[in-house]
């Protein structure tokens, strides 16, 4: 959650973001959906709330930025970190909602409230206004391992991404299949040829670089959506998504090509 403060008191949610692997993977090092797509509305309010507590008792004036970690099976949750500035998560609020967070913290620390402070976007409303996004927001991370050899491809809680990219769309598939191309990997859609020959579950276990596509060849070859969970902690509605798609290139290569599957096609995120 993307919070901002002023000294009055007045508080929102700039923007929130969701991680699509579990805890343990770096945000850094994870693809980032915004706003989130697995959030019961109970579950969204109850964080949103927890978030705007934490920077109202923390006292901070400006941009702030809680991370959690929530049990899928319960509404348990822990504080995983507050960033009190502006953080690269910042960046990526900023960059997705078209609210200028770095702007406002400026104006905040000049004295200024929220409520004095002009929406530049809508030209009429002020700061203290939510942002609601219409659209889906895929962040991808760039990694190294191309010019490191040698590096281990593993992810975990120390981040080894070294740039990303963003991707806007209105849907997850569609908004995903953007970031992909526009990664540079040189890769247009989510198949790809596999490094080594370990059998694909396997290589479920692996959490690296190449999970996305793990996972997408799983789904590919017949493997269930809850088999996948199991292994990798991804919320099954990330992998329906995903399945959902393999599904098309399934029934595409069987088929043939129609107006109708076309149309779908590009509705997905294919390119022609």
């Amino acid at each position: 959650y993307e919070v901002m403060r002023d000294h009055k008191g007045n508080v929102i949610t700039v923007c929130n973001m969701e991680n699509l692997d579990p805890v343990g993977v770096h945000t850094g090092d994870s693809i980032v959906v915004a706003p989130s797509q697995t959030l019961s509305d109970k579950e969204y309010q109850m964080l949103r709330t927890a978030a705007l507590d934490i920077i109202t008792e923390l006292g901070i004036e400006g941009g702030c930025n809680c991370q959690f970690a929530l049990k899928p099976d319960s509404f348990e949750y822990a504080v995983i970190e507050v960033n009190p500035r502006v953080s690269r998560s910042s960046a990526l609020a900023s960059k997705a909602t078209g609210y200028p967070i770095a702007k406002i913290t400026t104006k905040i620390a000049l004295g200024y409230t929220l409520d004095e402070i002009k929406n530049d976007i809508t030209g009429k409303t002020c700061a203290c206004f939510e942002p609601t996004l219409d659209y889906i927001v895929v962040k991808m991370p760039k990694w190294p391992f191309d010019k490191f050899a040698d590096a281990s491809r593993t992810l975990g809680t120390q981040m080894k991404a070294t740039g990303e990219v963003m991707a806007i769309a209105p849907s997850f598939e569609m908004a995903l299949m953007k970031a992909v191309r526009g990664a540079e990997i040189g890769m247009d859609t989510l198949n790809r040829k596999a490094d080594d020959g370990a059998p694909i579950r396997e290589r479920l276990e692996r959490v690296d670089d190449h999970r996305l596509f793990t996972v997408f060849e799983a789904l590919k070859s017949g493997v269930s959506v809850d088999e996948i969970f199991a292994i990798t902690r991804i919320d099954r509605w990330f992998l329906s998504k995903l399945k959902g798609m393999a599904q098309f290139e399934l029934d595409l290569a069987k088929e043939g090509l129609t107006a109708e599957r076309y149309e779908t096609g590009k509705k997905l995120g294919y390119p022609d």
